[in-house]
């Protein structure tokens, strides 16, 4: 071999090792990056078929009901939601979406079944609420990143009122990535709908219900993975979220068990919020986790993104009355306007 042959083979073999070192670089980069898993949840502003339902109070939702509620209505109603789902997980849907404002679980199977989210194989935990309108708390998961190990639905009691009713809080337990247990709480706690101050009451008894249950599971295991999340009705600086549930607002020194909301670092920003009414944007839609997964070295624990929430473009609309955005509703009061929700969608980011 003369001697130019000899600089090529020289050249050829270092570039092949330059590649390999690469290629092997590469590979451990994947291996040490963690798996995400991410939880999502929604208010979908009445997801309701507009069929008759004689134990509840549905009949504005029906063709001849004040809405005018017709099954082209509800058919792009669920090809929306479906389409907030997609967005959320880009190439890969979030592995748990928990709603709220779902009538039945008959509108969750049209969901499943009639959208593009059919070829993900969610399956449903649903219960049905007492709550008048027969608005009801639910969730999807997909079985091949989350296994099922029992759920059930949490009443909520009003002190001084045994005939009130509201919707329960829906309670999963799960098995991620072969070993870690997650328990995952779905709320849609009493809204301020006859005046915030009149309603303090109701909201207080959500949390201290919701807290009881909380306090059941660290006694059993102090080190339990808790996401919380839901439409509080509430801020995270509200007195039934920070004192009565205990959510605290900021990183403790410790590493003890306590609950820490997530969504406090989004508060007091100018058109940041999950809803708006009139010119004020307020984060009524959280997640709240458990300190563990704040600390875990290892296993499932928080992802460097933590929670955001969801403002795709499509999801908004100019505010022509009280300036900057604002969620794109399906109706404007009893007139139909065509859009997602007058909610905005909220996402948690984990790591396995």
């Amino acid at each position: 071999m003369d001697k130019p042959q000899r600089k090529i083979s020289g050249f050829i073999f270092s570039l092949l090792f330059i590649l390999s070192l690469a290629r092997f670089a590469s590979a451990q980069e994947q291996e040490s990056k963690p798996e995400e898993f991410r939880i999502m949840f929604y208010n979908v502003e009445n997801l309701f078929d507009p069929f008759d339902d004689s134990l509840k109070n549905d009949d504005e939702f029906m063709p001849r009901g004040m809405r005018a509620w017709t099954w082209k209505k509800f058919e792009k109603k669920l090809q929306h939601t479906a389409k907030v789902i997609i967005s959320a997980g880009g190439w890969r849907p979030p592995e748990i979406i928990g709603f709220c404002e779902v009538e039945n679980r008959f509108s969750l199977i049209q969901l499943l079944k009639r959208t593009p989210l059919e070829r993900f194989g969610y399956q449903i935990v649903h219960e049905e609420s007492p709550d008048a309108r027969g608005i009801d708390v639910a969730l999807i998961y997909r079985p091949d990143r989350v296994k099922h190990l029992y759920h059930s639905a949490i009443p909520v009691l009003f002190e001084g009122d045994s005939t009130g009713a509201t919707r329960d809080i829906l309670y999963m337990k799960g098995l991620v990535g072969g070993k870690d247990t997650l328990h995952l709480f779905v709320n849609h706690w009493p809204s301020k709908y006859g005046g915030a101050t009149a309603t303090i009451t109701r909201r207080r008894d959500a949390a201290l219900t919701l807290r009881a249950t909380i306090d059941s599971l660290q006694l059993k295991d102090n080190r339990a993975l808790i996401v919380i999340t839901g439409d509080f009705n509430d801020t995270p600086a509200d007195e039934s979220v920070l004192i009565h549930l205990g959510a605290k607002d900021r990183v403790q020194e410790n590493s003890g068990f306590y609950l820490i909301n997530l969504m406090h670092p989004l508060m007091g920003k100018w058109d940041v919020g999950t809803h708006k009414f009139r010119e004020e944007w307020s984060i009524i839609d959280q997640f709240i986790v458990s300190s563990p997964l704040l600390f875990n070295s290892e296993g499932l624990r928080i992802g460097e993104k933590r929670a955001e929430i969801l403002r795709f473009p499509f999801l908004l609309e100019e505010d022509r009355t009280h300036n900057g955005t604002k969620p794109f509703r399906t109706y404007n009061g009893m007139r139909y306007h065509g859009g997602f929700s007058d909610h905005l969608p909220i996402l948690l980011h984990l790591d396995l």
